[in-house]
């Protein structure tokens, strides 16, 4: 996977992209890969953390139950909790629409060495937002309204690039079919029953509307620096391997190292290092 193929198609909409596995994985495989990877993240975690000169801002966003939860659950594991911070938003708030937009996620943002996880994002207001028509006093309608919204957006994203801040954005693309299923089994076992939001039927029926919204933010965001990579969700175990594939791909790229220190640092250490040999040869005499 060079990540190329999940790049959102422009000018050819959602319709132009997968919900289902791309090449020849298979469940067994896929499994055994994700295992490596997460190995691989960790390695790659800890020098991030050690050298603190960079962050990772991953951003989930997706359809109810396509996945976003499973997949940080899943992908994270095994990193050091220290490093990571997990933070969920869901439709503004009275008080958050009474802010600027970028207000709630702004305070959430990950410190240089640190993996921030975003279930949702400020993409929430060209989203959600548009379709439920939350933004008082505005012509929901006024596509320069949402141009201007788009505009914000990419200006931050290339702030954050410009401070070191890596967006990765993440798309888990199901299709309704999928998701049909996954509700039904959320209904039909009891175990699942407490995942089961009525409100989850009522945001299907703005199935199509979510769709437009979608591809008017892919088209307007998708950028060299900062692409949506469109993951094909219909099965969680492959959505876990692609999202986990492209992140080591992206870590890699920033050629991360543990810090080096001074001569004089080296110096001390083996001074401590000399200090210490004695302690133990004593207590051994001892």
């Amino acid at each position: 996977m060079n990540g190329s193929e999940f790049c959102y198609p422009e000018g050819k909409g959602l319709k132009a992209c997968k919900t289902k596995p791309i090449g020849d994985w298979n469940k067994a495989d896929a499994l055994e890969q994700l295992e490596k990877n997460k190995k691989r993240l960790f390695e790659l975690q800890d020098m991030l953390y050690a050298q603190g000169k960079y962050a990772l801002l991953v951003i989930l966003q997706g359809m109810d139950t396509s996945g976003k939860d499973s997949a940080i659950k899943h992908v994270m594991t095994g990193l050091n909790p220290q490093g990571i911070r997990v933070t969920g938003f869901k439709s503004p708030t009275v008080t958050e629409l009474k802010h600027d937009y970028m207000w709630r996620t702004d305070r959430e943002l990950p410190s240089k060495g640190e993996i921030g996880i975003f279930n949702r994002s400020y993409y929430e207001d060209v989203l959600i937002v548009r379709v439920h028509e939350l933004v008082p006093g505005h012509d929901m309608n006024d596509r320069e309204f949402w141009k201007m919204r788009f505009r914000q957006i990419r200006h931050k994203e290339e702030y954050l690039l410009e401070n070191q801040i890596i967006p990765m954005k993440f798309f888990l693309n199901i299709s309704k079919e999928e998701q049909t299923s996954r509700l039904l089994k959320r209904i039909d076992d009891p175990s699942k029953n407490w995942k089961f939001d009525i409100s989850d039927m009522k945001e299907r029926a703005y199935w199509p509307d979510y769709i437009t919204a979608y591809e008017d933010c892919f088209e307007h965001t998708s950028t060299k620096q900062a692409p949506w990579y469109i993951v094909p969700a219909d099965k969680k175990w492959y959505a876990r391997l692609v999202i986990s594939e492209l992140m080591i791909k992206q870590l890699e790229e920033l050629k991360l190292s543990y810090p080096k220190i001074s001569d004089e640092q080296k110096k001390n250490l083996q001074n401590c290092r000399a200090v210490l040999l004695q302690e133990q040869e004593e207590r051994n005499l001892g």
